[in-house]
C-alpha cells in the first residue's frame, strides 16, 4: 500500500511540474490577457491550467500528509544487529607497525626527515597512537 501511494505521489508531482511549466510566464497563467471566448483560447487554456494546478497542488500536499502518517505508524519487524558488540568484549587494539619504514617510501619525509645511512628510518609509536613517517 505504501509503495503504491509513493508511486502515485511521484506521478502527481510530475503532473504538477508539467502543468506549471505549460503556463505562460508574465502572469499569463493567472488569466491576464487573451480573448475570453472559447475553452482553448489563451484565456480558456489559462483558466484550465490554473484549475489543474490548484487541484494537483491540493492532491500533492494531501498525499504528502498521508504518506507521512503511514511512514510514522509503520512498524519495523527487524533490526540489523550484525555490527553490534557483544557485552564483555573489548575493542581490538590498534595495529602498530614494528618493521622499519624505508626513507624512499615516506612521501612526507622531506629534507627535515633525513634517513639513516642505511636508508631506513625507525618507526616508533607516538603517545597519541600516531605513527611518524620518518625522523
Amino acid at each position: 500500500m505504501f509503495a503504491f501511494l509513493l508511486v502515485l505521489h511521484a506521478i502527481i508531482a510530475a503532473a504538477l511540474v508539467t502543468v506549471i511549466l505549460m503556463q505562460k510566464s508574465e502572469g499569463g497563467g493567472l488569466g491576464m490577457g487573451g480573448s475570453p471566448s472559447g475553452l482553448m483560447s489563451a484565456r480558456g487554456a489559462a483558466d484550465f491550467l490554473t484549475r489543474a494546478t490548484s487541484v494537483l497542488a491540493v492532491a500533492f500536499v494531501s498525499m504528502a500528509v498521508i504518506l507521512a502518517v503511514f511512514a510514522a505508524t509503520r512498524q519495523t519487524a527487524t533490526v540489523d544487529t550484525s555490527l553490534a558488540r557483544r557485552p564483555g568484549t573489548a575493542a581490538a587494539p590498534p595495529i602498530r607497525p614494528t618493521q622499519p619504514v624505508q626513507a624512499d617510501d615516506a612521501p612526507f619525509a622531506g629534507a627535515a626527515g633525513a634517513a639513516a645511512a642505511d636508508g631506513t628510518a625507525p618507526v616508533a609509536p607516538a603517545d597519541n597512537g600516531a605513527v611518524p613517517l620518518a625522523r
